[in-house]
């Protein structure tokens, strides 16, 4: 009788692991690990999410809009008509964010279904929002990745033209691309040694002292070695 009441016992508690609605915090290596991500349902909150290059993106943290790394085309023909047999197309084309689209997120069936959603454009770029939501689906079945969608609202509580939302699709990507920075993010190794080398050059040209050298060199070299 007791063992059965300990199988009752864990069986309830991965059904209700399986039917979280929110986790606390996730990291990236987490939403990759199926051993976490299979008992993860899609559209569950998050509070907090620790990226892959270890920064946290929390409810209620400020982020700056970066620049858009996509563009769309428009075109219009000109002319023609009962005594013109030819016109002039004439094609526009627009920057625009490939990760962040205007409104809240369409819903989890229009995203895998790869419908088109408006994009934000960059007339956005370099506004100050704040992390109003956090939620996570997987990229596929329940067996795929999980992946990260922030819901961003404006600094004063204003809209964003006509939209009083915008939505980050993909948190990873648009942080590598550049079109999400975050505040106060840790420095990469690859920066700290592009800083390093740059005050290097700086001491050799006697623009900087040995002190400030020094201390700036300490300041670095614990990100400098550490190679993960």
């Amino acid at each position: 009788m007791k063992k059965i009441f300990i199988t009752i016992l864990a069986f309830s508690s991965f059904t209700l692991f399986s039917q979280k609605k929110y986790i606390e915090s996730m990291s990236f290596e987490q939403s990759q690990d199926i051993d976490f991500f299979i008992n993860v349902k899609n559209n569950t909150k998050l509070g907090e999410y620790i990226t892959a290059s270890g920064n946290s993106v929390k409810l209620g943290d400020t982020l700056i809009i970066g620049n858009p790394t996509s563009s769309s085309a428009t075109s219009n023909t000109y002319g023609g008509g009962n005594k013109i047999a030819y016109g002039r197309t004439k094609t526009r084309f627009t920057k625009e964010f490939e990760f962040i689209q205007l409104g809240r997120p369409a819903g989890f069936g229009v995203v895998m279904s790869g419908q088109d959603t408006p994009m934000a454009g960059i007339n956005l770029s370099k506004e100050v929002v704040l992390v109003k939501e956090m939620k996570t689906y997987h990229k596929g079945s329940k067996k795929k990745p999980l992946n990260v969608q922030i819901v961003l609202g404006e600094i004063n509580g204003r809209a964003f033209g006509i939209n009083k939302y915008l939505s980050v699709m993909n948190t990873e990507l648009a942080i590598e691309s550049g079109e999400i920075f975050l505040k106060n993010r840790k420095m990469t190794r690859d920066e700290a040694i592009a800083k390093l080398k740059e005050a290097k050059e700086l001491l050799d040209l006697e623009m900087m002292s040995q002190e400030d050298y020094d201390a700036l060199r300490k300041e670095l070299s614990p990100i400098i070695m550490n190679k993960g």
